[in-house]
């Protein structure tokens, strides 16, 4: 199936690097999860995902598939026109960005909007350490922080939180003295220092604050889940720890988009799409990370068991506009293959596959996310 005509809505993505930031950085580095020296400089040209992207690069940029090349080409176009390119090539009509990560090396979301549709993304721990250095108290930090939130700030169109990164997925209820006593703690700490948030109880109390304004606006929150940066433990994030989150009535009318197909646990979080009725999923950074059997498999897996009309496309871009790209082309090559062989087996029609790509591929999210691209 060619895809290549649909409109795409990116739902969860990140912002390009501002240009004397990423000149810091190898190309490669943009190609890998890892910080680590060592696997950036000296293995992550050596992924399956690194040398096709190459290929895919070059031949879009009309060079040679060597990185050297490549860098040149980029450099004599500059930032804003490689992006226009790609954006262009994608055929992206709209893209919801998270701009928490690494904030203060990003281009702002302003910068995009020359190119696209943008939405944003609300990333609930980076929030909270901006409030917490700026609180004398738990009560001022908590009126602070859910005045922040309620009413969503206008372009926002989720929530989302990295709880996966910094503690893990198994959600527990936690009491407000415990939420000060960690609170104060965090404050007695970090005095004098910048704060990173890992510490679980707050996490855990802030994220179900966050979830009980989501449900009073019926806003999406996303989760990390799955495999990620190295500083995650990826025994805590398979999904099916979310089980207290997702049996908790308060929530139930909230949206939770459990991000990355869940790699290495599709099949799971395509159970918990299967049963719960507010969850939903995305094979971003999966695809376009993995190689191409590995991104068949994952979009196959996922649908084995989980409706259509939970599943949705994203790229989890970063840092370079060629991800954007790289995401668009596999994304729709991979699942129109999937699709083209549930109508081999039976499963569904033509006509049937056809319209669950345009919800896949689009539709999906603008319902989901109440909005217009």
């Amino acid at each position: 199936m060619n895809l290549a005509d649909i409109p795409l809505i990116d739902q969860h993505a990140h912002n390009i690097l501002k240009p004397e930031i990423a000149a810091q950085y190898p190309y490669a580095a943009a190609f890998t999860e890892s910080d680590r020296p060592e696997i950036i400089n000296n293995h992550a040209r050596f992924t399956f995902f690194y040398r096709r992207s190459l290929r895919e690069v070059a031949a879009l940029l009309d060079c040679e598939p060597e990185e050297t090349t490549i860098l040149a080409r980029r450099e004599s176009l500059g930032l804003e026109d490689l992006t226009q390119i790609y954006f262009h090539a994608a055929n992206l009509e709209g893209i919801y960005l998270d701009d928490g990560l690494r904030p203060e090396t990003i281009l702002p979301l302003s910068w995009h909007e020359r190119f696209i549709s943008v939405r944003r993304i609300l990333r609930l721990e980076m929030l909270a350490e901006q409030l917490i250095p700026q609180s004398p108290d738990f009560t001022t930090f908590l009126t602070r922080f859910n005045s922040e939130l309620d009413p969503p700030p206008p372009g926002v169109v989720a929530f989302k939180s990295i709880a996966c990164y910094r503690s893990g997925l198994d959600i527990q209820p936690v009491a407000e003295e415990v939420a000060v006593a960690h609170f104060d703690n965090i404050k007695q700490k970090f005095s004098t220092q910048q704060l990173r948030l890992t510490d679980k109880p707050l996490i855990d109390f802030l994220l179900q604050q966050a979830l009980l304004v989501a449900a009073k606006y019926h806003l999406p929150v996303q989760l990390h889940t799955g495999y990620g940066d190295p500083d995650l433990d990826l025994r805590l994030a398979n999904p099916l720890y979310l089980r207290h989150l997702l049996e908790s009535p308060q929530y139930s009318c909230v949206p939770i988009v459990l991000l990355h197909a869940s790699y290495p646990y599709m099949r799971e979080a395509g159970y918990l799409a299967s049963v719960y009725p507010q969850v939903y999923l995305d094979f971003g950074l999966a695809v376009p990370f993995l190689s191409v059997s590995g991104m068949r498999e994952t979009i196959r897996q996922l649908l084995e068991l989980a409706p259509t009309t939970k599943l949705m496309y994203a790229s989890d871009a970063h840092s370079i506009p060629e991800l954007y790209y790289l995401g668009a082309k596999w994304g729709r090559q991979l699942l129109g293959e999937v699709l083209w062989q549930a109508v081999t087996d039976s499963d569904i029609t033509v006509a049937e596959a056809e319209a669950i790509a345009i919800a896949i591929l689009r539709e999906n999210a603008l319902l989901i996310y109440q909005s217009t691209p």
